[in-house]
């Protein structure tokens, strides 16, 4: 009877660490569509939409807080020809590129994001923002450009079990320099351009889905 008893508190304990699990690592993908501001189009980000995608890694620092490093690529695109204004000897222009670009961002959780853990007051599903530094590779024709960027995300995600997660997310991307639309269309205004001023911006707005592993240790007493 007394080892019955033992077996059943032992298993209950089992039961409780598992239902705490959590992880340090998260691996996932995106999928959605991609938008411009720039020389070749001043108003609408989605005038002329493309195609955007995304692959990242994350290190789960608890559940609100975590570093995500990401590669993306998204199309943009843009025609002056749609314009108000007229520029300069009544010139239009058009392009097309493709950017990729690499970088790390800090996230934060609005809530604690999580399934279990009581106490912690755990929410499925959690409002986040995200902000980061990278680089950008734009590639337009014959011409090639890389620049320094700083990416600004918001969204949503949503814990569909233990380990599988849901997101939507928006995010604006500001790259320090005026090529990213090629270097044709670089100060189409003869104003020249700076580190800050008369930049380029693009944007994503996609659907993802990621994957958690590396289980915590819950049954010593260290920081991992």
């Amino acid at each position: 009877m007394i080892s019955l008893l033992v077996a059943l508190v032992a298993g209950a304990g089992y039961v409780r660490a598992q239902d705490v699990e959590s992880y340090k690592f998260d691996v996932g993908v995106g999928l959605g569509m991609s938008g411009y501001l720039g020389d070749a189009n001043e108003s609408n980000l989605y005038k002329h939409p493309g195609f955007a995608a995304n692959a990242s890694l994350r290190y789960l620092f608890d559940s609100r807080w975590s570093l995500r490093a990401q590669l993306g690529m998204c199309g943009i695109s843009g025609n002056t020809s749609e314009f108000e204004n007229v520029l300069p000897d009544g010139a239009e222009y058009s392009f097309k590129s493709t950017v990729y670009d690499l970088g790390v961002r800090g996230e934060c959780n609005f809530f604690a994001f999580g399934i279990g853990e009581t106490y912690k007051r755990l929410k499925r599903w959690s409002p986040f923002l995200a902000v980061g530094v990278g680089v950008s590779m734009a590639h337009t024709g014959d011409d090639n450009f890389v620049g320094f960027n700083i990416p600004i995300g918001v969204g949503v995600r949503y814990k569909i079990s233990r380990r599988l997660n849901l997101s939507a997310e928006f995010s604006m991307t500001k790259v320090f320099s005026d090529n990213v639309d090629s270097k044709e269309l670089s100060d189409l205004y003869q104003i020249k351009s700076s580190f800050l001023k008369n930049t380029d911006w693009y944007s994503t707005l996609t659907v993802g889905i990621s994957y958690e592993f590396g289980p915590r240790c819950v049954t010593c007493n260290r920081i991992d």
